[in-house]
């Protein structure tokens, strides 16, 4: 493995050196951290980091090497990835190769021996900010670091193509609009005996209404929300079938716009596996994963939003809005992961929930 030197430029010019692992070509960025302990394989292979640079905050990656059977996608959909110490002699039983290697496999740029504790404090009272991996910092070009948006996040992460997950003659028939969706969704589901059929993003009502389902799930996915009007049209018609509807992050910001409520950008996000949600009617408190860096803007004080939805989560740390209940139609959405993957299981009880809820709409 290649160990020339490398570096991170930020937009507000900040350099942060390391060495370079993976693939050695130059990339621009959204530079996000993510504070989970474990989990690193889930978050390379999420859709919801496509476009970003993640900058892991646990000094040690690559310790358990590398083990497709825990990849939550087919591919690593982020852009660069930056830890502090890369682990060159990985120890686990189901390793199937070396961090560093795999990451030059899948073309990705990466450092290791960079100052993450420094850069991680920098982006938080700065705010997310976009950067670039480069040889020197000489070779950054600021107007296009500046300029850099994460666009057409959901169509380059959807399947190209529907298929179907589970036993055809499951109980429950669940349609998956696929927005760049984990695959423990999809597994999830199965497990609760739901036959699954995964659409992709660019999928019509029409589509999903000619297939019968007893449930709708809109999955987790990456971009900015508002980005995506046509979808948000399509969520819209959706709604008014009269299906049991669950969504997910990504899911959740979308099914939120489509009935008017909006949506708006976080100084610097959650992503992680330890974020603390309450539902302020049971005064129940879960841990959460999470990987987001948009929020839904749900004011209980707003007219429109108090008569469309009920607050069902909220986060702790920013009361932030976690999750809603909507009212005029069959649906709950949530900003945080019940599937984790990696992480607590604190709120998988909501897929249970769910499944009854589909099993109460079959037998009117």
């Amino acid at each position: 493995m290649d160990t020339k030197s490398g570096c991170l430029v930020l937009e507000n010019g900040m350099v942060f050196r390391g060495t370079r692992i993976g693939s050695q070509e130059n990339v621009i960025a959204e530079i996000v951290f993510a504070t989970g302990m474990n989990g690193y394989l889930e978050t390379l292979t999420d859709p919801s980091y496509y476009g970003q640079g993640v900058v892991q905050t646990f000094p040690l990656i690559g310790n358990y090497g590398v083990i497709p059977e825990d990849f939550e996608s087919r591919k690593a959909f982020l852009s660069a990835y930056i830890v502090s110490e890369l682990c060159s002699a990985p120890s686990n039983f189901r390793s199937q190769g070396k961090l560093g290697d795999w990451l030059a496999e899948q073309h990705i740029p990466a450092l290791c021996g960079v100052d993450t504790r420094t850069l991680t404090r920098v982006l938080r009272d700065h705010g997310t900010m976009n950067g670039m991996v480069c040889e020197t910092p000489e070779q950054a070009d600021f107007q296009k670091i500046r300029a850099y948006h994460v666009t057409d996040a959901v169509m380059r992460t959807t399947c190209e193509t529907a298929y179907s997950l589970g036993n055809d003659s499951a109980a429950y028939h669940v349609v998956l609009l696929d927005l760049g969706a984990k695959a423990n969704i999809a597994r999830s589901l199965v497990s609760r005996g739901c036959h699954v059929t995964v659409l992709p993003a660019s999928a019509k009502c029409e589509d999903v209404a000619e297939l019968h389902p007893d449930g709708i799930m809109l999955s987790n996915g990456a971009g900015d929300p508002a980005d995506n009007p046509e979808l948000i049209a399509e969520i819209r018609k959706i709604t008014k079938l009269g299906i049991p509807i669950m969504a997910i992050c990504l899911g959740h910001q979308l099914l939120a716009l489509a009935n008017g409520i909006p949506t708006a950008k976080l100084k610097f996000g959650h992503r992680g596996a330890n974020q603390p949600v309450l539902n302020p009617e049971t005064g129940q408190m879960a841990i959460t994963t999470q990987n987001h860096g948009y929020q839904v803007q749900y004011d209980p004080e707003e007219a429109h939003c108090r008569e469309t939805a009920d607050l069902l989560y909220i986060n702790l740390n920013d009361r932030t809005c976690e999750g809603l209940r909507y009212r005029s139609f069959p649906a709950i959405s949530v900003q945080f992961h019940p599937e984790a993957c990696a992480g607590p299981e604190d709120t998988a009880f909501l897929f249970d929930e769910f499944v009854q809820r589909m099993e109460v709409s079959k037998c009117r």
